[in-house]
Order: structure tokens, then sequence, then C-alpha cells
């Protein structure tokens, strides 16, 4: 770190200080925990200053039935393509990883470009897990507009942050005082998207961007909004993020999904909280095309408490699975699979 970041640092973190109050934050980043995490940050905040992560890991918020959707695609002798964050997922009783141990045709991609360039080359039919939040949702959009091949078709796993912010507002499970925003999400969506958590629900936010100082100067400017009796959405991420995000993205999202309600990983089914693909495009759609039709399971796999830390009223410390029978090598709950999980990054950078 240059001396002018640490000069910077210095300066945010006295100004902390000077104005800190009581306050719980929760962010939704795996980003941002990264880097919270790696940088020390909880350890340089007053102890009455929390920070806390959310459901910010797409990955993670896979659910256990959409993995069970996509192992009755391999029965079905498809071809599935997905990022590699998603072998390791558990189903209700098994994974992707597991079944291409097994000889399954499960093939890595970089994003649904390569899965279409798969399916122009091969006659098997291939499925693409569209796994993300709002950031990935017009790729896949995109490709779907463009006509793919009749042989290729999508796994829509695509979530959306803030019906997901708002039902954690409501259960008042967290007591959560204030946001920071995933400025990824925000490119897309902006920060318009976000407004009503603060005229509706009286909660101070920031629209934040990913390194040390952008974290740091977000808790600041939450700080400096109690300090002045203020609830509004802030953008810090100014460099990347509009007000009305990226409108032809949108667009491009509009056109093609339709937003409905389903469960999340450690979540109840959540009111308009997914997208999934408008019967328009229904020939591309893996579960209208394959009729795919999987029981409702259970997500935690025994001991493990994944629900709970992707809610933000658990730390991975607070699991008895934690850095023994689960971690990145051999991970039991969907939280310690992608180095976006709230597990994962503890794994690497917690001292407990």
């Amino acid at each position: 770190m240059s001396t002018n970041i640490k000069e910077l640092s210095n300066k945010l973190i006295n100004r902390i200080n000077e104005i800190a109050v009581p306050i719980k934050i929760m962010h939704v980043c795996g980003s941002h925990e990264h880097t919270i995490m790696e940088n020390g940050i909880r350890t340089l905040l007053p102890k009455e200053v929390e920070v806390i992560a959310g459901p910010g890991c797409p990955v993670c918020c896979v659910p256990s039935r959409e993995i069970d959707e996509s192992l009755k695609l391999i029965d079905e002798g498809v071809t599935i393509a997905t990022f590699g964050d998603m072998l390791r997922v558990p189903g209700s009783n098994s994974s992707l990883n597991d079944a291409k141990a097994e000889g399954a045709d499960v093939r890595v991609v970089y994003g649904i470009p390569n899965a279409v360039e798969l399916a122009e080359k091969m006659d098997n039919e291939v499925v693409f897990i569209s796994a993300g939040f709002e950031t990935t949702a017009p790729t896949t959009a995109s490709e779907i507009i463009s006509n793919p091949p009749e042989n290729f078709s999508v796994l829509t796993s695509h979530r959306l942050i803030p019906p997901a912010l708002e039902f954690l507002i409501q259960s008042g499970q967290t007591n959560l005082d204030a946001l920071i925003e995933p400025g990824h999400v925000g490119t897309i969506i902006g920060t318009k998207a976000f407004d009503k958590f603060s005229t509706e629900y009286n909660i101070p936010q920031i629209m934040a961007g990913f390194n040390p100082l952008d974290i740091l100067m977000s808790v600041y400017m939450l700080l400096r909004q109690v300090k002045n009796n203020e609830a509004k959405i802030e953008n810090e991420y100014k460099r990347a993020v509009r007000d009305e995000g990226n409108v032809k993205a949108q667009k491009a999202i509009d056109e093609v999904f339709e937003v409905k309600s389903r469960e999340w990983r450690g979540f109840p089914k959540i009111p308009n909280s997914v997208l999934e693909i408008k019967d328009e495009y229904s020939k591309y759609n893996a579960r209208e095309k394959f009729n795919i039709k999987v029981k409702d399971v259970k997500d935690a796999p025994k001991g493990c408490i994944c629900g709970p830390i992707l809610r933000g009223v658990a730390r991975p410390e607070d699991c008895k699975l934690f850095r023994k029978e689960c971690n990145p090598t051999h991970p039991i709950g969907a939280c310690m699979v992608s180095k976006e999980g709230t597990c994962n990054i503890a794994h690497r950078y917690s001292t407990i």
C-alpha cells in the first residue's frame, strides 16, 4: 500500500472514529467481503461499527433444487456447461462434480458465449447453467436474442438483489441499520433501484466500489448520514455507476426475462426475486424444453449453517464444521465452494 493510500486510509479511519455510533451495516457482495477480510478492515473499525455479510455470492445462493434440476438433465444425456464454481455446489444428494467423476459430460466454460460455441460444434443437447445476479443476466439475454443453435438452452439461476434485501429488512432477522450496495449490480440497475430502502424503510445506503478505500469511504459516508439524521442512497462508485444504470442492458433483460418468485439457498421463496425466460423464448428454456420436475428439498447438509450465514445472522466461525470437515478442498456447504463465498473467504483470511 503506497504512502498516499495509507495516509488517506488513516484519515478516513480517524473520521470514522470521530463520528462512530453503534451501527450494523450489511453488504451483499463477495468482492466486498474479500476486500474487507483481506485487508483486515473490520479490525480497523471501532467496535460499535459492525459490518456483516449478506447473500452476496450468486453461486452460494443457488438452492439444492436447481442443482438437482441439472443432475436430472444429465440423466437425460444432456451436456452441461457451467462456471467452475458451480461444480461443487451441493444438490440434495450429490453435485455436478460427483456426476462428472462418474462420467457425465459436464464442461467448465468462462461464460455463455463459450457454451453457445460448444453447442455449435456438437450434435448433443447443451444446457448452460446461468448463475448470477443482475450483473451477468444481460449477457445471457444477449445470447438468447442472438438466436443460438437449436440444441442449446439455458437453465436459469439468475437472482435479483433488491428483493432479497427487502425480504431481509421485512423479516427483521438481521436488524440491519445501513447497507453497502454492490457496485457491479449497480452498473446494471443503477442507484434508483435501491431508493425504496431509504424512502420506505429509512435505511442509509452507499453504492460502493471494491478497493479498501471504497469500503472505508462507504462506512464513513453511512456514519455521516446517521449523524445528519439522513437516509438516502449515495453513490460512492461514481466512476462506474450511474443513477439510471445501464439502460441498454436493462432492455435486454426485460426483453428475454420475466420476474418470478422462487427460493434461494438459506431462504424461503422470495417474492419477485428470480429471472425466468419468457414464453417467447421458451425453446431456449431448459426447464420447458426438457419438462424438468424435481422435488423440493432441504438445502443444508447436516451441521452446515450456510443459510444463517447468507442471511447475515451468523459468521463462518460460528459453524462447527468450519475449517474441519468443511474446507475449500472438501466443501460441505455452498458458502465454502466459491472464492466469493463468505466461508471460503473466512477460511483464507480469518485469524479465528
